[in-house]
C-alpha cells in the first residue's frame, strides 16, 4: 500500500512534505516525528486534534516523502530544514507534540526561538547521557546501538539491511505492524544510499560527550527545557524503552508545569499503540491553554 501523496514545500535546495488536518485560524500543533519513521506515524493522531487546532507534520529532511539533498543529515542539518520549513509555511506559534529525534529538535527549537513554542508533549524522548546505561532499558538494545556507532559495523547493518526498518521499528511497537503499514515505512529507502539519514541519527545520539557537538546543542536545550514555563505534557509507556514510567515522573518533576500520562503497555513508538490518547490529551491541552488566554 502506498500513502497519500502529500503537499511539499521548497526548503534550502530542496523540498519537504508534510500532512496537515484541522481548522484554518486555530492554533498551530506541530508533530515532529523521530528515525526511521515520518509523518505517517502521526496519521491517526492528526484527526484527533482537527477540531480544536490546525496540525501541521513534515516529514524531515531524508524521510518520507521529503528530498534526499546530499548533506550529511546530522542534527544541525535537520534543524535549519525545519527552520526554513516553519518559515515557508508562516508557522510563527505552534504547540509542539514530539517523539524520539523530533525531541530533540523540538527542546533546541524553544531554547532558539522561545517566542514560537506555546507547549510541549512529548515521549520517547532525546537528552545527553552521560553513560552507555542511561541509552535504554535493555541491554540487547544498548549493544545494538553501539555496534551501529562502530565503524563499517553500523554501515553494514543499517545501510545494507536496512536495520532500523526492519528490525528496530516492527520490535518497538507493542501490536503488529500490518505488511501495508511496513510497506510505507520501507517506501523512502528502497537503496543502501536512500538509508543514510537512519544511520546517522544513531551516530547523532549524545553519549558520553560525543558528538561533542550535539552534546553541547542538546546540554543547552535541556537546560532551557528546565528553565521554561509553558505548560507541558509527558507521555509514558510501560515498559518504556527511552523512558520508563518511573523515569517520566521523575523527569517531569525537575520541570515547571510538566503534567504526566501514562499510556499503558508502550514501547518507544507510542504513537502506534496509544494514538486515540494522544490525540485526545494533546486536544485537551490545547482546549485548556485557549481558555487559559481568553
Amino acid at each position: 500500500m502506498k500513502d497519500i501523496q502529500l503537499p511539499v514545500v521548497e526548503v534550502l535546495g530542496t523540498h519537504m512534505a508534510y500532512r496537515s488536518a484541522g481548522l484554518a485560524g486555530a492554533p498551530t500543533v506541530l508533530f515532529l516525528h523521530g528515525n526511521p519513521t515520518s509523518s505517517y506515524i502521526w496519521r491517526d493522531i492528526l484527526p484527533g486534534v482537527a477540531h480544536v487546532a490546525h496540525g501541521v507534520a513534515p516529514d524531515l529532511v531524508g524521510f518520507g516523502q521529503s528530498g534526499k539533498p546530499p548533506i550529511e543529515y546530522r542534527f544541525a542539518d535537520h534543524a535549519r530544514c525545519l527552520d526554513a520549513f516553519l518559515d515557508a509555511l508562516g508557522i510563527t506559534r505552534a504547540y509542539v507534540v514530539a517523539q524520539d529525534w523530533g525531541t530533540a529538535l523540538a527542546f533546541d527549537l524553544a531554547a532558539r526561538r522561545p517566542d514560537l513554542v506555546t507547549g510541549m508533549a512529548f515521549m520517547e524522548f532525546i537528552r545527553p547521557m552521560a553513560r552507555w546505561a542511561d541509552f535504554h532499558q535493555s541491554d540487547a538494545a544498548r549493544e545494538t546501538f553501539r555496534r551501529f556507532r562502530t565503524p563499517g559495523v553500523g554501515e553494514d547493518m543499517i545501510l545494507q539491511g536496512n536495520a532500523f526498518v526492519e528490525r528496530i521499528l516492527p520490535a518497538a511497537v507493542v501490536r503488529p505492524l500490518s505488511q501495508d503499514e511496513m510497506d510505507v515505512y520501507r517506501a523512502p529507502f528502497p537503496t543502501p544510499e536512500s538509508r543514510l539519514p537512519t544511520w546517522r541519527f544513531p551516530n547523532e545520539l549524545p553519549i558520553e560527550g560525543a558528538p561533542r557537538d550535539v552534546w553541547e546543542r542538546l546540554t543547552a536545550a535541556h537546560a532551557a527545557l528546565r528553565a521554561s514555563t509553558y505548560p507541558k505534557v509527558l507521555f509514558a509507556g510501560d515498559p518504556g524503552a527511552l523512558v520508563s514510567p518511573e523515569f517520566a515522573r521523575t523527569f517531569a518533576a525537575g520541570l515547571r508545569d510538566c503534567r504526566v500520562v501514562m499510556l499503558g503497555e508502550g514501547r518507544h513508538y507510542l504513537q502506534e499503540d496509544h494514538p486515540e490518547t494522544i490525540g485526545r490529551e494533546v486536544a485537551h491541552e490545547i482546549e485548556r491553554m485557549s481558555l487559559a488566554v481568553g
